[in-house]
């Protein structure tokens, strides 16, 4: 039996659908406002100075990280899953708040929850300006975590994808392994395998790695090259290429290596490798768009240690990815 993140509990277009439904309930008459279906943050005018805000929490990545009693990093979880949304419209990360939801108060967990945030706000370069706390014995097995960031921008240099044209290249940068996205797969693939040994530590370890934060790295981009979009690879793996714009197609032709962790993944829960590229970021948790001729430009300015060109865009619609003979189709 071949598995899918659908059949596993998480249907990705579905997801897509509600979002929208709910965003066609808000709108109305927000002059001030911009909420932008499928895009990573919202946007608010404030006297001349654009205001984003974005919230997330680290999903089903918390019921392995209370398993094996591992909760000192899902704090960095927590803040990357909002800051790398927030950067995606050129925003930089100044502030953030977090919502813990506890069926039992406890100080233990709490303390180590609070390493991670102060951990993830370090890599960000934010300020934790608050949060809170609630105790939900009905409602919460264990504990939740989220979270809500808030960034700035001049509106002159907000990054909608509006700008992203035939010819561009696209840059991918290196994820850590699946970041905090696709769990409930995940679990359901290796829920046999956690103990296991996968390059010199266990299987469990490899998926709490926290996620990256790509904040510094990709302030220093947007502060040097015309950057056309930002993308944050999250659930729906590589079909998030196509958020900011759909029209079109999306030649990766050069991925970046793909993690061990990923291949075990595959192997146990027998998943098809479109779905594998459909779902997970496959060891590219990041993506900018620029013009050609600004590629080397980019890379200086990124700095960071095995991001490169993976492919580029040009005419047609959804993802290609010729050397794993996929083609997906865009995001909804």
């Amino acid at each position: 039996m071949k598995l899918t993140y659908a059949e596993s509990g998480v249907d990705v277009d579905r997801d897509a659908r509600a979002i929208s439904a709910l965003i066609s309930s808000l709108e109305g008459d927000r002059p001030r406002s911009k909420l932008v279906a499928g895009h990573f943050a919202g946007l608010v005018e404030v006297e001349g100075m654009i205001i984003a805000l974005c919230t997330d929490g680290v999903g089903t990545k918390l019921v392995l990280a209370q398993q094996f009693n591992k909760l000192d990093t899902v704090g960095i979880d927590c803040m990357a899953m909002n800051v790398n949304d927030l950067i995606c419209v050129g925003a930089r990360p100044v502030a953030f708040v977090d919502y813990l939801a506890m069926d039992v108060p406890d100080p233990a967990i709490t303390s180590e929850i609070g390493i991670g945030l102060k951990r993830g706000a370090d890599l960000a370069g934010v300020d934790i300006v608050g949060g809170e706390t609630a105790t939900l014995p009905e409602l919460v097995k264990g504990f939740d975590l989220a979270g809500s960031a808030v960034g700035v921008a001049k509106k002159e240099r907000l990054v909608t994808g509006e700008k992203i044209s035939e010819g561009d290249v696209i840059i991918g940068l290196p994820s850590s392994g699946p970041h905090s996205n696709g769990y409930t797969l995940l679990r359901k693939a290796l829920e046999d395998r956690f103990e296991e040994e996968l390059e010199g530590r266990k299987v469990y370890e490899h998926l709490l790695e926290p996620t990256t934060i790509y904040v510094k790295n990709i302030l220093r981009l947007l502060a040097d090259v015309d950057v056309h979009g930002l993308i944050n690879i999250t659930g729906g793996g590589f079909r998030n290429l196509t958020r900011l714009n759909k029209g079109f197609r999306y030649l990766v032709d050069d991925p970046l290596p793909v993690q061990p962790i990923f291949d075990l993944v595959k192997e146990a829960g027998n998943i098809e490798e479109k779905e594998m590229y459909g779902t997970f970021n496959m060891g590219m948790g990041f993506a900018a768009f620029v013009a050609a001729k600004d590629a080397h430009a980019a890379l200086d300015a990124l700095d960071m240690e095995g991001a490169r060109v993976v492919g580029s865009i040009g005419k047609g619609k959804g993802i290609v990815i010729p050397d794993r003979n996929i083609h997906l189709p865009p995001y909804i």
